[in-house]
Order: C-alpha cells, then structure tokens, then sequence
C-alpha cells in the first residue's frame, strides 16, 4: 500500500472537525503564484489531512479570481495524493432539493477567463478526461454518506459557469435542456488541473437552492439559503470524519489511472522543450520529466 494524503478543498468551515491533530497553518509556495491561502496539515485516525480554503479564509476570493494552478500545484508539494472537493451548488432537478450531496461523475465546463492548464507553448500535453474523477473516491464518498443517512445521489452533471453573476432563466432552462445536474462556480479547472497533476480527485456537490428554473427560486430568503448551507457544513464535516480512515489504505497505483495520466500525455519533443515552463513544472510532471 502506499501512503495516503487526504486533500479537502472547500469551505472554511470543514475544516473545523472534531479529533484533528497536529494542526499547523503553513505557506506553501508554488511557481504559479500564491494559491488561496495557506494550507491547513493536520492528522485524522491516522490518516495524513491537507485542507485548502479554497476562497481563502473569509472568502476573500471570487471564482474567476482563484489561482487554481497554484492551488493544485500546493496540494501537489504538500505531497496530497487524493483530493476531496466539497463544493455548494445549485440544483438544476427537481428530485434533488436542498440538503442533497451529490457524486458527480462528469462537468460541463462553460468557463471561459481561467487558465485551465499547467502546460503550454513549450511543453505540451494533452490528458484524457472522459472520466474526469476518481471513482474510487466516489465510491468511499458514497459508502460514508450512506452510513451517516445523508441524502445523496451517485452520478451526476456539474456544470462549470463563469459567474460571478448567477444564471439568466434562459440560461439555467438550457442546462436543464442537456442534462445537468448541478450548477456551481469553481470546479472547473479545478478538476483537469488535478488530473494533469496525477491527483485521484472527486467532486462532492452540495446542494443550497433550487437554481432560477424552479418556479420557488425567487421566494427563497437569505436566511433560508444559510439555513441550508450551516446544515450541508455539518454534512460535510462529518463525511470527512467519516471517509478520512476508509482512505488510509491506498493502492500503490489508482486502479483508475489518475495518477498516471501524464504518461502518454506529452506531445513536445525533449529537445524543443521550455526550460523555463519545465522547472515550473517539477511537482506537478516531475514524474514523467524526470524520465
């Protein structure tokens, strides 16, 4: 087996579980710049925790804003080898009301101001995504809230929009329209980054609200949304005391081939390649560089 670290992105308050030890804030320096904030290290059962506010402590950072290459880049030196994203969503099917976690197992990624990759002119690399998340962190994610008798479905659509505005009625019609499930801000790059990373990486979707389809959208009140998102916190905290030790025990390789999938993924020859774009890229491909 081979030593697991448990990544968590999301929220400041899912961070705050009972039985941490070992706590330290840290900086993390990166190549690609600051990521959000430092990156919390702590112990859970045995098993190794990084957590990474992923807006910064007090969300200080809009989505489009988010330094999402040096965030995974930090995870990546902090040594993490499984991410967990913990991300609130808006709900885009009437079976999946506020309260329900959902798997996701797929993204449609309507962004459109990010930087979405660690390689480029000088090194260029093109990963496969068909199968963007690690379905061995799906299936412990899907095990813990079955055991805590949290709502939740497995499977599901993200869909990935700029924001920071919400969507138009037309706009949340036509996701409906091809099939999606969920609606946030943030997991896209979130997700390739991590993959061309080589980090196992899942989605857990929390739902708020219903998003401006649903006929109720306009008479939910403020306080209604953070009732529902106080709840999802308690949620989610649990899920990581849950998962946490289910993970301890890693494969030496991701049956899925997550951290693999630079292997065949490198398309500039060695001798045309930036050294400059490749010292940027010694935690994330070094792996493979190193070759």
């Amino acid at each position: 087996m081979k030593e697991s670290v448990l990544g968590i992105i999301g929220g400041s308050g899912v961070y705050d579980i009972p039985g941490l030890s070992k706590a330290e804030w840290r900086p993390v320096a990166t190549p690609w710049g600051a990521p959000s904030d430092e990156l919390l290290f702590a112990e859970l059962d045995g098993q190794k925790l990084v957590f990474l506010p992923r807006h910064g402590r007090g969300h200080r950072i809009p989505p489009s804003e988010l330094n999402y290459q040096a965030n995974i880049d930090a995870m990546k030196r902090a040594g993490v080898t499984d991410i967990l994203s913990v991300s609130a969503v808006g709900s885009l099917r009437e079976d999946l009301p506020p309260g329900t976690f959902v798997v996701v197992d797929q993204f449609i990624d309507r962004s459109f101001a990010r930087v979405k990759s660690f390689f480029g002119t000088g090194c260029v690399a093109h990963v496969g995504l068909g199968h963007p998340v690690c379905g061995r962190l799906g299936n412990a994610a899907q095990d813990a809230l079955k055991e805590l008798g949290i709502p939740h479905q497995r499977g599901g659509t993200y869909i990935v929009m700029e924001g920071p505005q919400f969507s138009t009625m037309a706009e949340s019609n036509l996701y409906r329209s091809w099939g999606a499930h969920v609606i946030g801000m943030t997991n896209m790059p979130e997700a390739k980054l991590a993959r061309e990373a080589e980090i196992c990486y899942a989605t857990i979707a929390m739902v708020t609200d219903f998003d401006c389809w649903h006929p109720d959208h306009d008479h939910v009140t403020v306080d209604a949304i953070v009732k529902v998102l106080l709840e999802n916190a308690d949620k989610a905290r649990a899920l990581v005391r849950k998962v946490a030790p289910a993970l301890k025990d890693r494969p030496m390789a991701c049956p899925k081939g997550c951290d693999h999938a630079l292997d065949n993924a490198l398309i500039t020859a060695p001798d045309k390649r930036d050294p400059a774009l490749l010292a940027k890229l010694d935690a994330v491909a070094g792996r493979v560089l190193k070759k």
